[in-house]
């Protein structure tokens, strides 16, 4: 018997020696970013630019593929079917890993244990912008005709985050709004002008533009902080919500039991990106502030964002779909 044992534990041994041998050459070969939006999308501009500036300080080239629709739920089951060696990293926003746990009743993966937290990548201020129709130059206007006239604002949306920032004012302010769904925002941003819908909570780069040609009315910023992008415009808390609060964000995801000194590595890569001054104005430009964490910071802070978005859908009444 002692033999087979021996035998066994010399292929435990060889086995453990070349995995960690993986994990030192690591990385080998190219590295795979899964993004579950589509080219162009915030998520998307911040993977290629990442990518970019990762190839050269991680030495191997980093494609990005956008595997977009369905809520981001078919690009999170292609990185959790992927292999845990550290060649696929899902570059997502909170869509995929805080707004479908409020929205939708089944969800084909687990956002927690399915996946290895590698780090924030950054957030977007969102703008509440209106039609120049809507008699109101500030929220406490738009807040007192809401309340004057029950269900004849209504707001368009083209992402959960979108819509999760116009539902919690409602709730907040106390008053009706239409919910009228879009495939993107920039397509609402499109009715918006035509003036089929009375106002739109976006990024900072998709809603401002009109706003700064005339065309439409920035009146707010969702953040607790006023944008470096917007100085201008005052937060919704300081304009009279108290407590008001809801960005979008980013973060990366490795599959789970993605080893920890892999995982660690493209920590590190991340960070390096994030910091280096060329990258932070092409993600700036682009409305995205970078903002880097460690793995245990990036699950303190998803968790805390789940319960977050999973309070102001049932406030909002919102019955998961």
């Amino acid at each position: 018997m002692t033999r087979p044992i021996a035998l066994v534990l010399a292929a435990c041994g060889l086995l453990a020696a070349s995995a960690a041998q993986a994990q030192d050459a690591y990385p080998s070969k190219t590295i795979r970013f899964v993004v579950p939006f589509t080219a162009g999308s915030a998520t998307d501009t911040l993977a290629r630019v990442l990518a970019n500036r990762m190839s050269t300080s991680l030495g191997r080239s980093i494609v990005v593929e956008n595997i977009a629709g369905g809520n981001g739920i078919p690009a999170a089951q292609n990185v959790v079917r992927s292999a845990p060696d550290g060649y696929t990293v899902m570059v997502t926003a909170n869509t995929t890993h805080a707004g479908n746990q409020a929205l939708l009743k089944n969800i084909p993966y687990d956002a927690v244990t399915d996946f290895e937290p590698i780090t924030k990548l950054g957030s977007i201020t969102l703008a509440l912008i209106t039609h120049p129709s809507v008699p109101a130059t500030n929220l406490k206007e738009l807040i007192a005709f809401g309340k004057a006239n029950p269900g004849k604002l209504s707001f368009g949306a083209g992402s959960s985050s979108s819509r999760m920032s116009a539902e919690l004012l409602k709730t907040m302010a106390g008053i009706e709004m239409l919910h009228v769904p879009y495939k993107s925002n920039p397509q609402a941003v499109t009715d918006l002008l035509g003036g089929q819908i009375s106002l739109f909570f976006g990024d900072v780069s998709t809603a401002l533009p009109p706003v700064r040609a005339g065309l439409l009315k920035g009146l707010a910023v969702s953040g607790l902080k006023r944008s470096s992008l917007a100085p201008d415009l005052p937060t919704i808390d300081e304009s009279g919500l108290k407590g008001y609060e809801l960005t979008a964000w980013f973060a990366a995801y490795a599959p789970a039991k993605t080893p920890k000194p892999i995982v660690d590595k493209l920590n590190a890569a991340f960070r390096e990106a994030l910091a280096d001054k060329s990258v932070a104005e092409k993600l700036l430009g682009a409305g995205i502030e970078p903002e880097a964490s460690t793995p245990a910071e990036l699950v303190a802070f998803q968790a805390v964002e789940t319960e977050k978005w999973k309070k102001i859908a049932a406030e909002a009444k919102i019955e998961p779909q």
